[in-house]
C-alpha cells in the first residue's frame, strides 16, 4: 500500500472514477426524493440540486465505506450520502443569503435566482427531508448522528454570525468555528461510512479523525481562496470575508504582521464593510499571508493522512488517500 509521501498525483478525473457509480445512484436517488417533495416547492429544490458541485461529503460516505469485492452501490450508503448532501445544501442556501452572495458553482444562488424568502424556506425543507430521511433507518444511529451533527454546523454559523466584524477573534477561536460549521459534516461523512459499512469501530473512529481534520483543511483553503482566488476557477463569489468582517485565518495572519497603524485601518475598515481584497492584496503578498495559510493547510492534511496510517490494508485506505490527494489538488488553483 502507497504511504502518502509516495502517492502520485494523477488527474482528477481518474481520482473520483471509481466513485462515479455511486454519485450516478445518489443523484438517482435525490431526483426521485424530490418527487415526493409538494408541487410548490419541487422547482427550487431541482434548481438547488443541479448546482451541488464536487459532491465530496457523498464522496467520503462512499470511501469511508468501500469494499473492493462490491462494485454496486451499497444502497444504504447511498441514503446516508443523500442525507448529509441535504444537509450541506441547505447549510449553503443560508450561507449565501447571509454572505449576500450570488454566484455558487459558477451558477446564480438560489436567493439571486429567486428570492431571499424562497431560500430561507427551502434551506428549512431541506433540513427536514434529510431528517425524514435518516429515520428511516431500522437504528436511531443514523438519525442521532445526523441530528448532532446539523447542530453543530447550524452552531458554528451562528457563532460565526457573532464573531462578524470582532477584531478579538483568535486563532482558537476560528479553530473552533471551522471546526463546527465545516469539518463536522466531513467527520461524520466518514464516520458514518464505514459504520453503515460493517468496519471495527477502531477503524470508524480513524475514519472519523481523517475527516474532522481533511474539513479543517478544506476551509482553511475555502479561506485562502476568498482572498486570493479568482472566480472563474473557485466557482463562487469570492471576497465576501474581508467586506462581510470575517476574521478567517489569512486575515488573523495578516493583523499579526501589519504594523500598528495599518491593523488598525484594515479592522475599522471591516467593522465598516469597506474591506477588499484589491486593496490588501499586495500586503498580502508582501507579508507572505498564503504560504502561511498553505502550511497551516498541509498541517491539518498529515493529521488526516496519518489516522489512516495504521489502516493501510483495508479497502478504503488507498480511495481516501486519493481523496485526500484531490484536496490539495485544490490548492494548485490559487496562484498568488
Amino acid at each position: 500500500m502507497p504511504t502518502p509521501d509516495t502517492i502520485h498525483l494523477p488527474d482528477i478525473k481518474d481520482l473520483l472514477k471509481p466513485v462515479q457509480p455511486h454519485l450516478v445512484a445518489l443523484n438517482f436517488y435525490l431526483n426521485e426524493e424530490v418527487n415526493a417533495f409538494e408541487p410548490e416547492v419541487r422547482e427550487f429544490a431541482r434548481y438547488c440540486l443541479r448546482h451541488t458541485g464536487k459532491q465530496l461529503r457523498p464522496t467520503l460516505v462512499f470511501y469511508s465505506g468501500w469494499q473492493d469485492a462490491i462494485s454496486a452501490p451499497n444502497p444504504q450508503l447511498v441514503r446516508v450520502a443523500a442525507i448529509l448532501e441535504l444537509v450541506h445544501q441547505a447549510t449553503l442556501v443560508h450561507d449565501d443569503i447571509l454572505d449576500g452572495a450570488s454566484i455558487r458553482h459558477n451558477s446564480p444562488t438560489l436567493n439571486e435566482e429567486y428570492n431571499a424568502h424562497t431560500a430561507v424556506l427551502l434551506g428549512d425543507i431541506l433540513f427536514s427531508h434529510a431528517l425524514k430521511l435518516a429515520s428511516d433507518f431500522p437504528t436511531v444511529t443514523v438519525c442521532r448522528a445526523v441530528s448532532q451533527a446539523t447542530r453543530r454546523v447550524c452552531a458554528g454559523e451562528i457563532g460565526q454570525t457573532f464573531q462578524h466584524r470582532s477584531p478579538k477573534v483568535s486563532l482558537v477561536d476560528y479553530y473552533r468555528i471551522i471546526d463546527l460549521k465545516t469539518a463536522e459534516l466531513f467527520r461524520v461523512s466518514c464516520e458514518l461510512g464505514a459504520e453503515i459499512a460493517g468496519y471495527p469501530a477502531d477503524f470508524v473512529k480513524a475514519a472519523a479523525v481523517f475527516g474532522r481534520h481533511l474539513g479543517i483543511a478544506y476551509q482553511i483553503f475555502d479561506d485562502l481562496a476568498d482572498i486570493t482566488g479568482k472566480e472563474a476557477t473557485i466557482g463562487k463569489t469570492l471576497g465576501t470575508d474581508l467586506q462581510g468582517g470575517k476574521f478567517t485565518l489569512p486575515i488573523l495572519l495578516l493583523l499579526e504582521k501589519l504594523e500598528v497603524m495599518q491593523r488598525q485601518t484594515l479592522v475599522e475598515e471591516m467593522q465598516s464593510g469597506r474591506a477588499n481584497t484589491a486593496k490588501w492584496a499586495n500586503p498580502i503578498r508582501e507579508y507572505g499571508i498564503p504560504a502561511l495559510v498553505k502550511n497551516a493547510f498541509f498541517d491539518e492534511i498529515a493529521k488526516a493522512e496519518s489516522a489512516l496510517l495504521p489502516y493501510r490494508e483495508f479497502p478504503p485506505f488507498k480511495q481516501l488517500m486519493s481523496l485526500s490527494s484531490f484536496i490539495k489538488y485544490q490548492t494548485e488553483t490559487i496562484r498568488v
